[in-house]
């Protein structure tokens, strides 16, 4: 089963629903505290080095929605996963439930100077989902995205932006412009693209939780062994790699 067919029938709210009614203030809060966990985690706060950092920026999916243990998160799997390659880089995720792209755009800059952004050379962008499930307009979603890319690259970070899908009952002419928003950002920026975020694992049941967006610890797995390659062309050029 495609990813399509796997999103008829949620409702728009589907993805982080219990956050998506707060305001902006709250979102920003939420974040402080999931990067606060994330930094004890890894001991960010206890020293300092000088190893460049891969930014992730995006929703749920990034934020490890409903994973008993926030181990089994994205990010976090991807850091052991660059550990078990001994990759030097260190994984800064800032993913918040719920949010749009407009959303992480407006946190983009705050969240970027909590990661001391002297230090962020590589970001992975994982946005949309919310976008889709709200049927906001696509050109509304490629200008927060460019928007994004712009403050990116204002910093000289690269970039590898992550395409997602919208749900059919959206109808053909949104999948199909919802779709092209991706293709014509990586076009226009000259910038790395992995297609599908959810590649391997949307509308596999048995890597996704009850709701059968977000994934497992196993899905999560799968996701971050399907997007490796992307990311490490993307890291290519870093010394030690």
């Amino acid at each position: 089963m495609d990813f399509s067919r796997a999103l008829v029938g949620f409702s728009l709210n589907k993805l982080g629903d219990k956050k998506m009614s707060f305001q902006s203030l709250f979102r920003q809060m939420s974040f402080v505290v999931a990067l606060g966990v994330y930094l004890l985690m890894f001991g960010f706060a206890a020293a300092e080095n000088n190893n460049p950092k891969l930014f992730i920026l995006g929703d749920s999916l990034v934020a490890g929605y409903g994973l008993e243990d926030l181990n089994n998160s994205f990010p976090n799997q991807l850091a052991q996963k660059f550990n078990d390659l001994n990759i030097n880089i260190e994984v800064m995720g800032a993913g918040v439930s719920g949010d749009t792209s407009t959303a992480a755009n407006e946190r983009l800059l705050w969240a970027l100077g909590d990661a001391k952004a002297d230090q962020v050379k590589y970001a992975l962008i994982e946005l949309g989902a919310n976008d889709a499930f709200r049927g906001i307009a696509p050109k509304e979603t490629k200008a927060a995205l460019q928007q994004i890319i712009d403050k990116l690259k204002a910093q000289n970070v690269k970039i590898l932006l992550a395409g997602m899908l919208a749900p059919p009952n959206m109808g053909r002419e949104y999948e199909e412009s919802f779709a092209k928003l991706f293709t014509q950002l990586v076009k226009e920026n000259n910038i790395a693209f992995y297609p599908f975020f959810l590649d391997g694992v949307a509308g596999n049941m048995k890597l996704n939780q009850p709701d059968g967006i977000h994934p497992t610890k196993e899905g999560v797995a799968v996701v971050v062994k399907n997007i490796m390659p992307s990311i490490l062309e993307l890291l290519k050029n870093e010394k030690g790699n």
